[in-house]
């Protein structure tokens, strides 16, 4: 890009933001926004940028100074000081609302970063002047609002978690969710207490991946997990008896299983099959899925024999040396997973992937092609766009990025025309949502 187009497009993009020690924030009334894709500062694409949802947040990235454009100078700098503050300037990310996968990382100088950042998902955010609000570099997938936090008032939570602990004593499961919801504020476990929508079912104390963004454990040298994982295996019995009531009386009901407070629960499918054998004979209501790391094709078998309705499987990238490298993989391998996809595909499941996103792995030019031939042999029913909870520096080192990727609205553009009835989205869903009105048509290119 030339520094005159460069210059050109900068003078309709917003203004850098960034804070002072005390996490105060302000906008430059010089300098403009400039993003991250991968290791490589960018200016966004005005297309690619959006007010920020209700529900996101920003916050500071500690003692790392912002990046912005200096359109005097025509090039990227280091911002050390800038007006309103005295001491160190500090760089200022957003934390996305679900629903919404970030195109561009922020953009200061990871270098000087001293703390490993904690497992949040990091993205570019600056300060639109004509449009009076904050601004940032992302794009909806999702529109299910089921998941705005503003149907979730712990206010009206903490007499339900009370109620349904009397009511079912002695589980185990259930216990551990009213600790998620309460400690924890997961929102689906959250839905458990409120009986509606999609419900946790952790299971699994143990994984066979060992993934450098894990939320439930951390080496002690690294960023602290997020909450802690289950500690013990439910029995089918503790399973049915939360999940039943659930599905008989719940609006929209889906339970699943993976959840972040657990390792993976393919190593406990017989006890996950068991459970739903029971389910399955109990009702015919509700929507029951299986997240997973798909790394046992034959227990994949065993679950969709057994009545599952669902899948997702969880990629970062469908390169397998990268694939390695995130999950480094205890035992099993990348193909494993292409197979477990195959074979839900084959039992006629409805199938998903959790795909993992970073601007500059996501997007590189050689794993969009990988990707479009992943999807052309796999005939996956849907890609869930997840903004990865990582350290950006962190992963794009781990990943070995050097360069910066096509766009991350630009892959969704490419994966739309390829594959017109490929569904996008953030969320599970029910059954009935499996295949929405316009599936055949296809989606709108916009």
């Amino acid at each position: 890009m030339s520094n005159r187009r460069v210059t050109a497009q900068a003078r309709s993009l917003p203004r850098l933001v960034y804070a002072d020690s005390q996490g105060r924030i302000y906008d430059h009334p010089a300098l403009t926004m400039a993003a991250m894709n991968g290791p490589q500062a960018v200016l966004p694409d005005g297309i690619e940028l959006i007010p920020l949802p209700e529900g996101s947040r920003l916050f500071t990235i500690p003692d790392t100074p912002p990046v912005a454009w200096d359109s005097r100078t025509g090039r990227f700098i280091t911002v050390e000081k800038a007006p309103g503050v005295r001491g160190a300037v500090q760089a200022v990310s957003a934390f996305m609302a679900p629903g919404y996968a970030r195109t561009l990382l922020p953009a200061c100088d990871y270098g000087q970063k001293q703390v490993h950042l904690p497992l949040w998902s990091y993205t570019a955010v600056g300060w639109d002047e004509q449009r009076d609000c904050f601004v940032v570099a992302a794009t909806q997938v999702d529109d299910n609002q089921n998941w705005n936090p503003v149907n979730y008032d712990d206010r009206t939570l903490e007499p339900l978690v009370r109620q349904r602990l009397r009511e079912i004593p002695d589980n185990r499961l259930l216990e551990q969710l009213s600790r998620c919801a309460i400690d924890y504020h997961c929102f689906a476990a959250k839905n458990l207490f409120y009986r509606r929508w999609e419900a946790p079912l952790p299971t699994s104390p143990v994984c066979n991946s060992a993934c450098l963004g894990c939320i439930s454990l951390q080496p002690s040298e690294c960023c602290p997990a997020n909450h802690d994982r289950i500690s013990f295996v439910p029995t089918p019995e503790e399973i049915v008896e939360v999940a039943l009531p659930h599905l008989e009386q719940a609006p929209e009901p889906i339970v699943s299983f993976g959840q972040g407070c657990e390792g993976d629960p393919i190593l406990q499918a017989p006890t996950v099959a068991e459970a739903v054998r029971r389910l399955k004979a109990a009702t015919s209501r509700g929507t029951v899925n299986f997240n997973s790391n798909g790394s046992l094709p034959e227990r994949v078998q065993e679950l969709c024999d057994v009545g599952m309705d669902s899948f997702r499987f969880s990629l970062n990238s469908v390169l397998e040396e990268r694939y390695n490298a995130y999950y480094r993989p205890k035992g099993y391998s990348f193909a494993d997973v292409t197979r477990s996809l195959g074979i839900a595909k084959k039992a006629g499941r409805f199938t998903m992937i959790n795909y993992l996103i970073s601007p500059g792995v996501s997007d590189a030019p050689e794993e969009v092609e990988t990707l479009l031939d992943f999807v052309a042999k796999t005939g996956v029913d849907l890609i869930q766009m997840r903004n990865l909870s990582i350290d950006p520096h962190y992963y794009n080192q781990a990943m070995a990025v050097k360069g910066k990727g096509i766009g991350i609205y630009n892959l969704l553009q490419r994966l739309k025309k390829e594959f017109p009835r490929l569904q996008f989205g953030y969320y599970n869903r029910t059954r009935e949502n499996f295949y929405p009105p316009g599936f055949e048509q296809g989606w709108p290119i916009a």
